[in-house]
C-alpha cells in the first residue's frame, strides 16, 4: 500500500505539496474548541479523568468529536457546516450538551484559555504524549504549560479557489497579530496574573519555532510548507512497543537520509505532519491556531470574523491594507493585547469591514448584533488605546 511504501525526499516533497490544499470554491466552516475543566468547590484539584471520561462517553447530538488532551482539557471538533448560522446553532447545541454531561460529574468549562487556577500537569498518557514531553523538556517548561494548561480557538476553512490562494494565506497570517490581540483571554495562569493579554501564546512562543512557528508566506505556500515539514524535528517514531522518543533534532529529512533505523513512509509522514503546530497550518482546509478560547458562547464572534475577512478577493485586498502595520507583532499581540499601539489602529477598522462583509452575505440581523456585541466589549475594555473615530 502506498501508506506504507518507504518515501524518497522527492516523493515526500511532491507529496505534501499536493495535499496541503484542497483548493476550489469554499463549501463549509468548521471549529475546534478546547476548555478548561475543573471542579468549581476545588477549582485547583487535578481534574479526575476517570469521572471526565465517563461523563463525556454518551457523546453529541451533531457528530461533534469529544476528546481529552494531556492536562485533561476537552477538546471539541464540531462537524463543519455550510454556513455560519447552521455553524452558530449546531455547535451551540454541542456545547449546551456539554454543559449538561459535566454538570452531571459535578464539573465544568472554566472559559479561559489557560488554566487559572493550576500549575500544569499530565494527567493523561500515552506514547504520543510521553515523547512530545521529553522534546518540550529539552527547552524548558513552556512545552509542559501548552500541553497541560491551554485552551484554543480553531477554525478550520476551506481553503478556496487556486487562484488567489497565495494572497489568502498571506492574509491569514498578517491578520493574526490583530485577531490574537482582540480575542486575547488568558492573563492569569496558576492563580497569577502573568503580565500577558494571552499567556497560551506566549507558552507557544517558548517552543521549538521549527515546530510552532510561523510557516513563510510568499508566491508558492505549498513548496513553503513542503520545506516547513521536512526541516522539523522528529517528535517521535511510533514503535509497537517501548518508548517513542527520537535523538534531539533529527528532522524527517534526516530520517528519509538514514538518521534513524528503518525507512519512513507515507504513513509515518502523515503522522509528522500531526505533530506541527505553526500559527496557521494547512490540512487540505487551513486550520488557524492563533486565537484563545473563548468565554461561554462567544467562539462565533473570531470565527465569523476570520470567516468575513477572507471572503473574496476584494475583502481580503482590504483586510491585508488595513492589517499590515500589524502584521508579524506576534509577540507584541500576546504581551499587550489590544493595548499594543499599532494593533489599536488596526483592530477597529478590521472589526467595521467584517461586519460590513457578514451584512452583505447575509448573516441573520440577531447573530451579526452578536459579533458586533462580543466585540464591542473587548474594545470597552481597552478604549483608552484605541484609535477610534
Amino acid at each position: 500500500m502506498r501508506t506504507t511504501h518507504p518515501i524518497s525526499l522527492e516523493d515526500a516533497e511532491g507529496y505534501i505539496a499536493s495535499i496541503c490544499f484542497k483548493t476550489g470554491p469554499p463549501a463549509a466552516i468548521g471549529v475546534e474548541l478546547e476548555h478548561i475543566v475543573h471542579t468549581p468547590e476545588h477549582p485547583t484539584r487535578p481534574v479526575d479523568t476517570a469521572a471526565l471520561t465517563a461523563a463525556i462517553e454518551p457523546g453529541l447530538p451533531h457528530g461533534g468529536r469529544l476528546t481529552l488532551e494531556p492536562g485533561g482539557q476537552i477538546r471539541l471538533a464540531a462537524r463543519p457546516q455550510p454556513d455560519l448560522a447552521r455553524l452558530h446553532a449546531t455547535v451551540n447545541a454541542e456545547l449546551d450538551r456539554l454543559d449538561e454531561l459535566l454538570a452531571g460529574a459535578g464539573l465544568r468549562i472554566s472559559g479561559a484559555a489557560i488554566d487559572p487556577h493550576r500549575a500544569p500537569r499530565r494527567v493523561v498518557s500515552s506514547p504520543r504524549y510521553r515523547a512530545m514531553a521529553a522534546s518540550f523538556a529539552r527547552r524548558g517548561g513552556d512545552g509542559r504549560t501548552m500541553m497541560c494548561s491551554t485552551a484554543g480557538l480553531r477554525p478550520v476553512l476551506d481553503a478556496g479557489p487556486a487562484r488567489g490562494l497565495a494572497a489568502r494565506w498571506a492574509a491569514l497570517h498578517e491578520v493574526g497579530p490583530t485577531l490574537l490581540a482582540l480575542f486575547a483571554n488568558s492573563p492569569v495562569h496558576a492563580g497569577r496574573d502573568t503580565g500577558w493579554a494571552s499567556t497560551r501564546m506566549r507558552t507557544w512562543y517558548g517552543i521549538d519555532p521549527a515546530r510552532a512557528g510561523t510557516v513563510p508566506t510568499g508566491a508558492d505556500p505549498a513548496s513553503a510548507w513542503a520545506r516547513y515539514v521536512l526541516r522539523a524535528p522528529l517528535l517521535c517514531v511510533r514503535r509497537p512497543t517501548g518508548r517513542w522518543g527520537v535523538p534531539a533534532g533529527v528532522t524527517f529529512a534526516d530520517w528519509i537520509g538514514g538518521a534513524l533505523p528503518g525507512r519512513p513512509t507515507y504513513d509515518d509522514l502523515d503522522y509528522h505532519i500531526g505533530t506541527l503546530f505553526p500559527p496557521v497550518r494547512p490540512t487540505g482546509r487551513v486550520q488557524v491556531r492563533y486565537l484563545d478560547t473563548q468565554p461561554g458562547r462567544d467562539w462565533f464572534a473570531p470565527v465569523a470574523m476570520l470567516t468575513a475577512l477572507l471572503a473574496d478577493d476584494t475583502a481580503i485586498d482590504a483586510v491585508r491594507d488595513i492589517a499590515e502595520p500589524a502584521a508579524g507583532r506576534w509577540v507584541e499581540a500576546a504581551r499587550y493585547g489590544l493595548t499594543d499601539t499599532v494593533i489599536a489602529t488596526t483592530a477597529p477598522p478590521l472589526a467595521d469591514l467584517a461586519l460590513r462583509v457578514l451584512a452583505r452575505d447575509g448573516l441573520p440581523g440577531a447573530l451579526r448584533d452578536e459579533v458586533a456585541a462580543a466585540v464591542e466589549d473587548r474594545f470597552r475594555h481597552a478604549w483608552p488605546y484605541l484609535h477610534r473615530p
